[in-house]
């Protein structure tokens, strides 16, 4: 179910990377960055090595600074997959974090975002946390979703999702490869029109977007890119 492209180039995990701060919001520790009285917020749901991987934070903090207060939750309750521990490998991990349970645990987080006058709230997803955005979507808890290389959703998955959405799929993928972006590309189009984007980028294997070497030139400019696509996006129907 997984492979090795789900876990390469792992991060090196650094709980004071980013400008921002960590906080309890909604019941879970939270990174959080940009203006907090903004009225327009962007929720990031991180892949399986969670929310204090450095590339994350840093997209969080670029996102930040185009005027929107920003959160990337600990949706993985400070468990966070490692490749060191043999005895607990990504399949066994999985079992243990649900993405219907992170789904039930934005709720919270998105209900204190309304509380503190948030008027519009975006969701972007890596990966593993993908399904919890489609579903935060298709509850129209959100006003617009970002998936970024996803993992583990099916074309059922997708059917209801009546919201702005951009996928974002690399040509290297077995979790959404191109045969599959191309069938949610058909559906959504059908469903929402303009206020559906997907593309696929190619000669880059999933988790391109958040897992790249930075000393790599080409790797950082499609990162930039799919960064650019997501600030579009958000500035197009997070408003």
């Amino acid at each position: 179910m997984a492979g090795p492209e789900c876990c390469s180039n792992a991060p090196i995990l650094n709980p004071n990377s980013g400008v921002g701060n960590v906080e309890k919001l909604g019941g879970l520790d939270t990174y959080t960055t940009g203006p907090s009285d903004s009225n327009f917020a962007i929720l990031m749901v991180s892949e399986v090595f969670g929310f204090e991987a450095p590339n994350l934070r840093k997209l969080a903090d670029k996102v930040a600074a185009a005027g929107y207060y920003v959160l990337v939750p600990d949706f993985l309750h400070g468990d966070p997959f490692t490749s060191e521990n043999a005895n607990r490998p990504l399949p066994v991990w999985l079992k243990d974090h649900q993405p219907n349970e992170a789904f039930e645990d934005a709720k919270p987080v998105i209900e204190a975002l309304k509380c503190k006058g948030v008027l519009s709230i975006g969701a972007a997803s890596f990966c593993w946390g993908a399904k919890t955005v489609v579903e935060l979507a298709k509850s129209k808890l959100i006003q617009a979703a970002v998936l970024l290389h996803p993992s583990f959703i099916t074309l059922d998955d997708i059917k209801g999702v009546s919201i702005p959405i951009a996928i974002l799929g690399a040509e290297i993928d077995q979790y959404c490869p191109p045969e599959l972006l191309k069938q949610f590309q058909q559906l959504l189009t059908a469903e929402l029109g303009d206020d559906c984007y997907v593309k696929l980028f190619r000669e880059v294997s999933h988790g391109w977007t958040i897992r790249y070497n930075i000393e790599d030139a080409m790797a950082v400019q499609a990162a930039d890119e799919s960064h650019r696509i997501l600030l579009e996006w958000f500035a197009k129907h997070v408003k």
